[in-house]
Order: structure tokens, then sequence, then C-alpha cells
């Protein structure tokens, strides 16, 4: 594959990078600080204005066989234990009650440690040369040119061309139409996502309750349709993802009403739950609404020239297997080790990389469509018991 980083146009004409990624989440830098491992340069394009334009969410657990794969394939292994978050992966489940069901401690033989994921993120800004994300760059569409190089256009009104496209870009990408007409679709859940900052000082009675890595508070017979997922963040806050079933059209109401009416409308949801629980709510600095969508569990394309997705924009699925932040670095990581093992041959590259990931995909969009059903169903709380001590059908 040809390494050169740009190739400038005739007047007028765009400028041409042999390979272009949409998108400058944690798929795509995996995938161009693996390209650059090898040799290859890569132009990255994303619509932030900058690194720090917004907050990276919460704490991620990465998966051995998945994210630390990736991490080992990049070459920042050792930079990502560095970050670890110690005692992350320390577990509680509770039910509605808030009487504790299950607790696992982090004794530092997990294969899913916790990490920021805006220091991983920096991690993989940082691993890559100056310049290679080009950032307040928000893709606005893309086409294929007769030579079958694609084109893509900016809201800035720019356009780049390439000879390899990557759409890395998320739920709603602009990529995918160039692959499939498959659209997100919602659901049936939307979560509530609360901060408790400082929260052994300012709130000692959620820190205490929620411990010092994952929590669920999980239905048990009665309370079916909702639940309760917190972390201990490295900062010392917590972070609570607040899980209810609800018409799409809910989040539109809940997005008019001002913050304490906003946490009264979730509280509506929690009638009968601990006031320990609600307090995660009741008590937040703010709250913030979205909508849980997904992509069809299995969804694939017919192989394209010059075109592929990775991460969201190729698999979108709800956050209930924990492998949409692993997947989409294992694909960068599959699709970078293809691209170089395969020189000159980008066509075979994508279409193996396509292959494998198509398959582990459909098994974890599977596996997280069935785990939002259980999670807020009936006897949830028993259900995950079982799973973490291996004793139900499907434990981990």
């Amino acid at each position: 594959m040809n390494t050169t980083t740009t190739t400038p146009g005739g007047a007028g004409s765009p400028a041409h990078h042999p390979v272009v990624i949409v998108g400058a989440g944690l798929g795509g830098l995996t995938l161009a600080r693996v390209l650059h491992v090898h040799g290859i340069a890569a132009a990255v394009f994303d619509l932030e204005a900058s690194p720090e334009a917004r907050t990276q969410g919460g704490m991620l657990d990465i998966h051995e066989e998945s994210g630390q794969q990736a991490l080992r394939a990049a070459g920042l292994y050792d930079e990502f234990r560095a970050l670890v978050h110690p005692g992350g992966e320390a577990m509680r489940l509770v039910g509605p009650d808030a009487v504790v069901r299950l607790e696992e401690a982090d004794d530092g033989t997990g294969g899913r440690p916790e990490v920021d994921r805006g220091q991983l993120r920096d991690l993989l800004l940082a691993s890559l040369p100056a310049g290679t994300v080009r950032w307040g760059r928000k893709a606005a569409g893309a086409r294929t040119l007769d030579d079958g190089r694609h084109e893509v256009s900016f809201a800035d009104g720019s356009t780049v061309t390439t000879g390899l496209l990557v759409g890395a870009d998320g739920a709603w990408s602009r990529i995918r139409p160039l692959l499939s007409a498959a659209e997100p679709r919602y659901t049936g859940v939307s979560f509530a996502e609360t901060d408790l900052h400082d929260a052994d000082r300012r709130h000692p009675a959620a820190a205490a309750l929620i411990g010092g890595g994952f929590f669920l508070a999980l239905p048990d017979g009665t309370g079916s349709g909702r639940a309760v997922l917190a972390h201990r963040e490295s900062d010392g806050s917590l972070h609570v993802y607040t899980a209810l079933r609800a018409d799409e059209e809910w989040l539109d109401g809940f997005r008019t009403l001002g913050r304490d009416a906003a946490k009264e409308a979730v509280l509506a949801s929690f009638d009968g739950w601990h006031e320990s629980l609600r307090a995660l709510v009741a008590d937040a600095d703010a709250v913030v609404g979205r909508r849980i969508h997904a992509l069809p569990v299995g969804h694939r394309w017919e192989p394209r020239p010059g075109v592929t997705l990775l991460g969201d924009a190729a698999h979108l699925m709800s956050p209930f297997a924990g492998e949409g932040a692993n997947l989409a670095m294992l694909d960068g990581a599959e699709l970078g080790r293809a691209l170089a093992a395969r020189p000159g041959d980008a066509r075979g590259a994508v279409a193996a990389y396509e292959e494998a990931m198509f398959t582990r995909s459909e098994a974890a969009a599977a596996e997280s469509a069935a785990n939002l059903e259980l999670i807020l169903g009936e006897n949830a709380v028993e259900w995950m018991a079982a799973v973490f001590t291996g004793a139900g059908a499907g434990a981990a």
C-alpha cells in the first residue's frame, strides 16, 4: 500500500490521501496507530473542534480477548496498564431494596481492567504523528468516483479523495450509506445519566453504596423495565446510568425540563425503590438523557472496493454486553494488520477483515440484545447473580 501521506491535486482539486479514516474515536485511532506501526500513513478527520472539545465519557472495562489484543497490536499495552484504575474490577449487585446480593473484590487478576475512556483516547492520540488527526472536519457525505476512489465532503465545504475510505464515525455514520441502507433503531430503552462529583466528601452515602468499582441495581420480580448501573470514576466521582423502558418520544419531553423536573421525571419510574438508589438521581449535579439505538443483529454488506466500516458504524449495539468500545478497537487493529499483511491488495485485506468482523460482531450484538431483555426483566438480579457465579445459563 502506498504510504504517502498527502498528494496535492491540481488547481482547485481536493487533497488525496491513500487512507482516510472518518472519526477519531477509539476504533479509528486504533486503526491509525496500527497502520503507523507498520509504516502506513493515514489521515483521520473528526467533527470535534479539538481533542478537548468535550468529555469522553466514563470508565471502560477493556477485555482481554478484544480491547487488550488491539492495544498489543498497537504497541501500547504497557502504557495502557499504567492507566488501569486500581480496584475498578470490583463489582456489587443489589436489588431494588438496595440489599447486596453479590459482591466481588478486585484482586488484580481479572481480565477486564477499568480505564478512563478519555485517558485511553489521549494515549492513542499521543502515539500518532502530529497532524494525523484533522479536527473540526465534520463529514457531510461521501461518494464513489469514476476511477474507484472515494470523495468525502465536509460541512466546511472542503473535500478529500482517497483510495481507501474507512467509516469509523459512529452510530449515525455518513459513510455507511455507501455500503448499507440499514439505520439504527430505537431499542425501547432510554438512559438518564447523572454524576455525583467528589463523592466521598459530598455524597458519602452514595459512595459507600456503589463501592470501588462497578455497581448494578436490577429488578427482583417487582421492578421490571428499569435498572441502575454505576461506576466509580478515576477522579472520585460517581457516574450513574439509569435505564428504563420508555416510548421513543419520552426523551423529547424530558429534555425540555429543568434539572429538578428532569430528575422527578426519572424518579417517577422508580417508585418503590430504596431511597439510597433514588438518591443517585435526586442528589446528582446534572442529568442528561439519551436513547439507546442499535443496528440489526447480523448487519453486513456486500464487499465494495475502497470502502469499509468499523465500530458502531458497522455494528452499533446496546451497551448491555460491554462490547462496543472493545470491538471498535479490535476492528481497527484487525483491519490495520490485514492491510499491512497484504501490501498492494487492499481489496483482499478488507474482504478478509470484514468476514471475520461480521462473525464476531453478530455474536456480540445477539448477546447485547438478549442481555437488554434479561437485565430489564423480572428476576434480573437473580439471573445476574447466577451469571457472575457461573451457575446460570449463559454465564460468562
